[in-house]
């Protein structure tokens, strides 16, 4: 049964060869089944008295798989052979083409119309067969490459993947496809243009040696134009819904870029402005205390303007790449000891817990204290008057981890992450343009580090910044 069934296999792919391989193995299967089944009308004869003019229908058996495998013009020279072989070897006079008699002429012409009518219809039946294993085959490409093209991704970067599985359908060693309008065919290729209603898709090149059957081009052809237009338009709706959403990303930050700019900018100058004049009006008897608070608040007011229009600037470095660091090896209690010097008279309300012996780490210090500044100024603001903020250091075997706890409101589970993003405020009602988070996980990240918070509402919140271990 294995060698019969190899042997099955081995005839189907020479059927299915084109050109002269196919031809000569056409002739040699034709000529083989008219000698076995010679041979076996032989066999029978000698061992049975089977009346010799009933077995000419053996050689049906000879014309049926020819019939079936290489159709039916092969299978007519089958029947025609078996008759001449039927009428050489069995009818008398035995060893010539002559009859003795009329009723012998008759059973051979009974033959051979039923040899070409049952060799028809195997051929027909064959070719029905092959047309459905075609067309299922065509169907499940088309429906193998929808999943990919439809899904997700780029066509280009499938089109080998394409061109591979429409070279399997057509019967070809291999084509090529361009997608877009068509162009010149290259030297020793053969286009055939993928349309769909007159609007070019794209275009399939075969070699001009190349000749795939015309029922598959086109049935295949048109379906795979198709789909092709399909995951085309598929891939344009995506492209324009990421430049919406870019572009509304980019109006929400110019409106809250204006929102700063209308409010956060717009207080310190109203500030300054109304000391200034206060401080030039000569209608005012102005005490000398009433002349330092106001040069008091110049002061204050002016710093506000200038941390913010900082922050901005820092913003739009971080957002465009530039903000590159110059690392080097810090210890983390230097670090938090700049911060904390930056924060003026607030400086007294942090409790610094930070071991000496915890390992040096590689980064920018003037970025390392924008973020820890940054992180200790949103702590301050939301903690009690009068409670401390807390710093704590810990190592693990990658990296350093300050934490800065403070004791206010706490942050929702669900606001964890949106107030790391620019312009957005870190606890209902709070004030400021909500940028001091985002420029402090932008430059931490800048520097290889993470920034994260960690919080229950209620409860205070633990804002952590990890930084390599140098």
């Amino acid at each position: 049964m294995i060698a019969a069934a190899g042997m099955e296999r081995a005839l189907h792919r020479l059927a299915t060869r084109r050109g002269p391989v196919k031809h000569v193995a056409a002739l040699a299967t034709s000529a083989a089944a008219v000698t076995l089944v010679t041979l076996a009308i032989e066999l029978v004869k000698a061992v049975s008295r089977t009346p010799v003019i009933s077995l000419g229908a053996v050689y049906v058996l000879a014309v049926l798989p020819v019939a079936v495998l290489f159709g039916l013009g092969y299978s007519v020279l089958v029947s025609v052979a078996s008759m001449l072989a039927f009428n050489w070897f069995f009818l008398p006079p035995v060893g010539s083409f002559t009859l003795a008699g009329s009723r012998n002429w008759f059973a051979l012409g009974v033959f051979l119309v039923t040899a070409v009518v049952v060799s028809g219809q195997a051929a027909r039946s064959r070719r029905r067969a092959v047309e459905a294993e075609q067309r299922e085959r065509e169907t499940a490409v088309i429906a193998q490459l929808a999943t990919p093209l439809l899904r997700g991704g780029r066509i280009e970067d499938r089109l080998d993947e394409i061109a591979a599985q429409t070279a399997a359908v057509l019967g070809v060693d291999r084509a090529r496809i361009d997608l877009g309008p068509p162009h010149p065919a290259p030297a020793g290729q053969s286009p055939l243009p993928l349309e769909v209603d007159g609007r070019p898709i794209g275009t399939v090149y075969l070699d001009d040696r190349a000749q795939p059957g015309l029922a598959a081009r086109n049935r295949f052809l048109p379906a795979l134009a198709s789909l092709l237009a399909v995951a085309s338009e598929r891939e344009r709706l995506a492209e324009q819904a990421v430049e919406a959403e870019a572009l509304r990303r980019s109006d929400a930050a110019k409106t809250a870029v204006l929102r700063a700019v209308s409010h956060d900018l717009r207080t310190p100058l109203t500030a300054i402005r109304t000391a200034v004049e206060g401080l030039d009006a000569e209608a005012y008897q102005l005490t000398d205390q009433d002349r330092r608070g106001l040069v008091e608040t110049i002061r204050t007011e002016t710093d506000r303007l200038s941390r913010l229009v900082a922050n901005l600037l820092d913003l739009s470095r971080l957002q465009t790449g530039a903000a590159n660091p110059a690392a080097e090896l810090w210890p983390p209690d230097a670090l938090v000891a700049q911060a904390v010097g930056a924060l003026g008279a607030d400086a007294a309300r942090v409790r610094v817990q930070i071991s000496a012996e915890l390992p040096p780490v590689r980064v920018d210090a003037v970025h390392a204290q924008r973020v820890l500044v940054n992180l200790l100024e949103n702590a301050l603001r939301y903690s009690p008057p009068g409670e401390p903020v807390l710093v704590r250091g810990a190592a693990t075997r990658a990296e350093v981890v300050l934490r800065v706890v403070d004791r206010g409101p706490g942050i929702d589970a669900d606001e964890l992450e949106r107030i790391f993003e620019p312009f957005q405020s870190d606890r209902a009602g709070a004030s400021g343009a909500g940028l001091g988070l985002a420029i402090a996980r932008g430059f931490a990240e800048a520097n290889g580090g993470r920034v994260w918070a960690e919080s229950q509402a209620g409860q205070g919140s633990s804002f952590a910044f990890a930084l390599p271990i140098g």
